[in-house]
């Protein structure tokens, strides 16, 4: 037998526990779901020798504490990007999320204006060439629904309507719910989003105060069904090509691609897409009664107020938003926080949105959420020092995460430039992109 036939035939901590640990996650958000499914079941990377079979039991036990009465498939869309994919293909479960999911064939970067356009990037099959794994966009309900299906069928332990209000003061590895009653394990993963009670208890134990800062921009979030645009050539055509829309503006900027591909049914491919996905971002405007200090706010909008800001943007634009819902115009305020001190806490770990909520600019606030939960997975079947893990953890995410976040604000600022030289400059850079200089957008440079 040579050493490597040997290496294959006792490859077992390559992919179970050396000691199985008692993990609790607080929330069933992407970020929560994912990192009970990796931290409970794991697939090794291609670059390992051994021959898989499929998902290995870890032998680590799991159980989610989510707040809602029930785990509802809400949301609109978001971009999965490679750094993403790659993990849910490790996970075994990008096979059934490509029936969910576009893949963005390439970004147009057009003027506000005209609807000039100033770049154009591709990205299929670029993407999957270069990252090995392919760039989508997808619902976040639909990549929710999947995650906790798997989660489900795995035999995780989740346990909804119990609402953790706090973290053992010693921030010893436990927590406590609404009820009063305590669940004790041997980590706790604290994904419990941007309004993190866990977060906001490590911060004053710290004599710190857990603080907003604003971005002064506000989002509208609108999704466009087919049949409300099915005579409309134009806006159909946007629909039907899988490319992803970036219009660029004084004060605000518009993403735009096309969600939910229907299946094909007795051997008939029906319509391409059935929704059209906006965001549109656009200074925050005064809200009586708003608390600056607050996370966020979200309201319910007039499609009348949205009209009247993109009023000077192009035609298409213009007749795109008036095929949105009257009474589905949701307006969300975008605020960030500064980065932590420290993301761990003895034995309790914050991740995803809890520890770097993201600016939507670049597209990466799920995927450094999936990051964080392929790296503890990883990092639990490589050792039983919990201590030492953690420390790993914070290590190899936290200098990344808040570089990502730092980079969201650097865009915020080029694609948001009043008419003038600055942005003549910018648009002339972009131009310049596609002869392959630096795209001054990050989301659109390769």
């Amino acid at each position: 037998m040579t050493e490597k036939d040997e290496f294959r035939n006792n490859n077992d901590w390559l992919h179970k526990a050396k000691r199985p640990l008692k993990v609790i996650i607080i929330g069933a958000g992407i970020g929560g779901l994912t990192t009970a499914i990796g931290i409970a079941w794991y697939e090794a990377p291609e670059d390992h020798i051994e021959c898989k079979t499929g998902l290995h039991k870890t032998g680590h036990q799991v159980t989610i504490l989510e707040q809602a009465p029930k785990i509802v498939e809400v949301g609109a869309g978001i971009q999965a990007a490679p750094n993403a994919t790659r993990v849910f293909s490790r996970l075994g479960l990008l096979e059934n999320l490509k029936a969910k999911t576009n893949v963005l064939h390439g970004i147009s970067v057009r003027r506000y204006a005209d609807d000039k356009e100033l770049s154009s990037t591709s990205l299929s099959p670029y993407v999957q060439e270069e990252f090995h794994s392919p760039l989508g966009v997808i619902h976040r309900g639909d990549l929710q629904g999947t995650l906790l299906r798997e989660a489900q069928d795995l035999g995780i332990d989740i346990r909804t309507s119990h609402n953790v209000i706090e973290v053992d003061e010693r921030f010893a590895p436990r927590v406590k719910i609404q009820s009063g009653e305590w669940f004790e394990g041997d980590i706790v993963v604290a994904a419990d989003g941007i309004r993190s009670m866990t977060r906001s208890q490590m911060s004053a134990a710290h004599g710190h105060r857990d603080q907003v800062a604003t971005t002064g921009d506000s989002a509208y979030r609108i999704l466009i069904p087919r049949h409300r645009i099915e005579h409309d050539k134009e806006a159909i055509k946007l629909l039907d090509d899988n490319v992803g829309m970036r219009w660029v503006g004084p004060g605000g900027h518009i993403m735009a691609y096309p969600l939910q591909p229907k299946s094909v049914v007795n051997g008939i491919k029906p319509e391409q897409n059935s929704t059209y996905n906006m965001v549109l971002l656009h200074p925050s405007p005064h809200k009586q009664g708003a608390n600056p200090d607050e996370e966020f706010w979200i309201t319910k909008d007039s499609k009348q107020d949205m009209l009247r800001f993109y009023s000077g943007w192009a035609p298409i634009i213009q007749n795109l938003l008036k095929h949105a819902p009257e009474d589905e115009v949701m307006e969300w305020t975008l605020n960030m926080h500064r980065p932590l001190t420290t993301w761990v806490e003895g034995r309790i770990a914050l991740l995803g949105d809890a520890c770097h909520p993201m600016l939507p600019y670049v597209a990466q606030g799920m995927a450094n959420a999936v990051e964080d939960a392929a790296a503890l997975t990883e990092i639990f079947t490589m050792t039983d020092d919990i201590d030492l893990g953690l420390r790993v953890y914070q290590h190899v995410r936290k200098e990344r995460a808040e570089k990502m976040q730092q980079s969201t604000l650097d865009t915020q600022h080029v694609l948001h430039l009043p008419d003038g030289p600055e942005q003549i400059a910018r648009d002339e850079s972009m131009r310049a992109a596609m002869r392959g200089c630096t795209n001054p957008d990050r989301w659109s440079d390769k």
